[in-house]
């Protein structure tokens, strides 16, 4: 039980050091204005400010409530998943996984709106003039990690004759 635990916060805690090394690059080697192209027509590194929530929702808000408003709930998320991980030994690989790569993810976000009130945003998809929205390495974390889990959701599950 205790290694399922360690495994689980350790994936969450890489998750969590490789987003706010990848911030911090973006933050020291790339302005506001640099776009470097990766591969032309469909991916940039660029350097965003996102003060909202996922694709920029309530970026433009000036609500003074808005970035507690974010910190309450993410904290609020943050604390559920990792009580979840708590009990690890009870679900499958592919559960504690997701719930692992969200842990890291949220925390890494949660990290940046406590002490700047804003998240760092680089990677840049898109295909002509049709932009997907600007997101990080946590971010993709949590989508994976939902996705991990929603896949596990819907998994048919046998059971035993006579059930």
């Amino acid at each position: 039980m205790a290694e399922s635990r360690l495994k689980a916060y350790g994936l969450a805690a890489a998750v969590f050091l490789i987003d706010r090394w990848t911030k911090s690059f973006i933050e020291a080697h790339v302005s506001a204005f640099d776009v470097h192209t990766v591969i032309p027509g469909f991916f940039d590194i660029v350097h965003s400010q996102n003060r909202g929530v996922a694709f920029g929702l309530m970026n433009e808000s000036t609500a003074s409530w808005r970035t507690s408003v974010l910190i309450v709930f993410s904290a609020a998320a943050l604390l559920l998943v990792a009580g979840l991980l708590w009990r690890a030994a009870r679900f499958d690989r592919w559960t504690v996984t997701g719930l692992a790569l969200v842990l890291g993810g949220a925390a890494g976000n949660l990290f940046d709106r406590v002490m700047w009130g804003r998240v760092t945003d680089f990677l840049e998809f898109y295909v002509g003039n049709l932009h997907w929205p600007t997101f990080n390495v946590a971010d993709s974390c949590i989508v994976i990690g939902s996705a991990l889990l929603l896949l596990e959701l819907l998994k048919t599950r046998r059971q035993p004759a006579g059930a």
